[in-house]
């Protein structure tokens, strides 16, 4: 009887899944909810967008993002997260995560911009069954470092911008070593008290690769362009 119980256990854990396994995800030991090798499944809705949202990286030009649902959202963690979306007809298109998806978004749940949408099917639908999966793309351009408004030499907050691979972490240069800093929901990583504000920063992807850069002058609200890009996966 033990058995049984244990058995039903173990298959009402797999069931309760909103992802598949295609590859390991060994290979991303800093990875959260959203794991490479996954390939995931839920409703896909759409909205109108200005380009902008919760992660705070500004107006995109193309207007090929997503919001993501709150629980894979986790805590901004998915921000910048490039994923594949396919559609039951087998259309595909290349989104880049950039807001939240608040309830009564579902778990695996994408909120599309109109125009990411209507390349799958037409808006009119509504709501289509998608699945999706994380991508590490081709880029041309590297990574840039930006202050959060307000920030100075006793407070601030850095974000990255324009990063291949998910975010798991990033630490900045004090007088005592490297700090790792409070990430928020906003996606911005704080240093509270200041330190290493104006100092050298590091960051690192789900993949554990950290690229360090050379300290950057505190300008809030200023995107400052690195030569720094992690490598595909």
């Amino acid at each position: 009887m033990r058995k049984r119980r244990l058995i039903a256990t173990v298959l009402t854990a797999l069931l309760m899944t909103s992802g598949t396994t295609g590859a390991s995800a060994a290979t991303a030991p800093l990875a959260g909810r959203i794991q490479p090798g996954v390939t995931y499944s839920g409703p896909g809705t759409w909205y109108d967008s200005d380009g902008d949202g919760a992660c705070l990286f500004g107006r995109s030009a193309d207007m090929m993002t997503v919001a993501m649902n709150q629980t894979d959202y986790e805590t901004s963690k998915a921000c910048g997260a490039y994923l594949e979306v396919r559609a039951s007809n087998g259309r595909t298109i290349q989104v880049r995560v950039n807001n939240l998806c608040p309830s009564p978004c579902r778990v695996g749940q994408l909120d599309l911009t109109r125009e990411a949408f209507s390349r799958l099917a037409d808006p009119v639908v509504g709501e289509i069954s998608v699945t999706w999966r994380l991508l590490s793309p081709a880029m041309s351009t590297g990574i840039s470092l930006r202050y959060k408004d307000g920030s100075s030499q006793w407070w601030c907050g850095i974000q990255a911008i324009d990063h291949r691979n998910p975010v798991a972490r990033l630490e900045v240069r004090t007088a005592g070593g490297w700090k790792q800093l409070r990430r928020t929901d906003y996606n911005y990583f704080l240093s509270e008290d200041g330190a290493g504000c104006g100092g050298a920063i590091a960051i690192t992807d789900i993949y554990g690769q950290r690229l360090v850069s050379d300290p950057l002058p505190i300008r809030p609200g200023v995107a400052q362009p690195t030569n720094l890009q992690f490598a595909p996966r």
